[in-house]
Parts: structure tokens; sequence; C-alpha cells
């Protein structure tokens, strides 16, 4: 059953959602600032795909962070590396709803790279059109660079979209890529100043939406058949040996009683 935006669109706290002529600007925050990533945001975005993808009147997406940011900063409020295994199932859970809901949104999606995306920069880099500014950087800090095995989607979109090689290197080192470098490598389509990143993430919405509505829709399904299908054969997988290390290392540094 469809639902429509007046329904979830309030719901979130880390979550900003405005839609004009259909297409859904998604801006992430914490407080009106840049995002500070936490389970709270993993869970609250897991949770925002699904509904932004059953919202018919959704025409285009476009996600976006606040400030000079995209998401650069992190409070976990503990050791991620040291989570019991009986805490990971709900990590486990919604780190698999959040990329795969994320590949159920049925329309274009558009990210416009803010700042840096030093903390699951895939949800930029999964989208069909992605544009940074000047100022933004990519890294995968949180997994291998703090004891993390990258297994949360990180090890299926780097690889696939650097390049195997370059791509392993990346996660295994902790490597930070400026924008430039980003464009060289093909992972954004478009790099301009700040103040340009917005109205050309509209423009290119609005170019977008102007084509048939189902040819719209239908395009990004074409678009996602592959991402879904390895995300599908790897993600699961990569979770439970990302959640079995962090188990493994909670086991051994737990105080002896």
């Amino acid at each position: 059953m469809a639902i429509k935006l007046e329904e979830y669109a309030g719901k979130y706290k880390f979550i900003k959602m405005e839609r004009t002529d259909g297409i859904l600007q998604v801006t992430l925050h914490s407080k009106g600032g840049p995002l500070k990533w936490g389970m709270r945001p993993h869970e609250e975005l897991s949770y925002a795909f699904g509904e932004i993808a059953r919202d018919r009147d959704n025409k285009a997406v476009i996600i976006t962070g606040t400030g000079d940011e995209f998401i650069a900063d992190a409070l976990w409020g503990g050791d991620v590396n040291k989570v019991p295994p009986g805490a990971w199932d709900h990590t486990f859970s919604d780190g698999k709803h959040l990329l795969m809901n994320h590949l159920d949104v049925e329309v274009p999606m558009i990210a416009a790279v803010n700042g840096p995306a030093l903390i699951h920069a895939e949800l930029a880099l999964l989208c069909d059109v992605v544009i940074a500014s000047e100022t933004a950087e990519f890294q995968d800090l949180p997994h291998f660079p703090g004891g993390l095995v990258p297994g949360d989607g990180v090890h299926v979109v780097f690889p696939l979209l650097m390049g195997f090689n370059r791509g392993r290197y990346f996660l295994l080192t902790g490597q930070k890529i400026s924008a430039r470098q980003a464009l060289d490598m093909g992972l954004v389509a478009e790099v301009m100043a700040r103040d340009q990143l917005m109205p050309r993430a509209w423009e290119l919405a609005r170019q977008i939406t102007s084509k048939p509505p189902l040819a719209v829709r239908y395009a990004r399904q074409a678009l996602t058949m592959h991402l879904k299908r390895l995300m599908l054969d790897n993600l699961t997988l990569g979770l439970a040996l990302e959640g079995l290390a962090a188990g493994e290392h909670w086991v051994a540094t737990k105080p002896k009683v």
C-alpha cells in the first residue's frame, strides 16, 4: 500500500524531508547542523528509505548533508568494534535494510555531496547521479581503520566503482580521496563550487523528471538490477563477518571476573 509524505516526513530526528514538484530533498542533520553518525541515524535511514520507496508521489530523490559536511563525524556512544554478539542482531538488521531499502527506491536518486563523506559514503555513491562540491572528500573511516571488517556493503560498492584492486586498497588503508580524485575515478559525475551544488542537483532532478513518469521510474529499476543482485549475494555474509569479528573483540577485551 502506498503512503503519503505527511505520514513519514516528520518522524525522523536526523532527516529533514521536503518535496517540490514530486522531487523529494532528503537532508541529513544533527540538531540542524552536520550529521553525527551513530546507531540512531543508522536505524532511522534504514526505515526512511523504505518509506520513501513506498511513496508513489516521489518522482526523484535528492540526498545531501547539512553545512560543510555530508557525513564526517560520529557519535557512537561506545566502541563499535567491541559489540556483544547478542547486540549485533540489531545492527545486522539495520545494516541490511539501510542499503536494500536504498536500492528499493524506484525513482532516480541524486546525491549532492556537500562536503566530506567519511562515514557511509556509499549512501551517496549508490545514487544514480553523484555530484560533489570542491570540498568533498571520500573515505571509509569507521571500518578497517577502526578495527571493523568492511562488510556492510562497502566491500561491494568500492571495489565495484573504483576497480577491484584500488577498492581493496582504499578499504584496507583508510585512504582519503578528494573530490577531484573521485571525479577522475568515476565515483562522481561533476565537481563544482559549494554554492552551485544544490541548484545543480535540482536542475538535474527537474531534467530527469521532465521525461514520461514510467520511463523515469523504470529507468531507475533497470539501472539498479545489477547492484541489487550484488547486494543480495554479498551483504548479509559481509555483515555476519563484521559481527563475528566485533563479537570476538568484545569477548577478548571483556574484563575477567
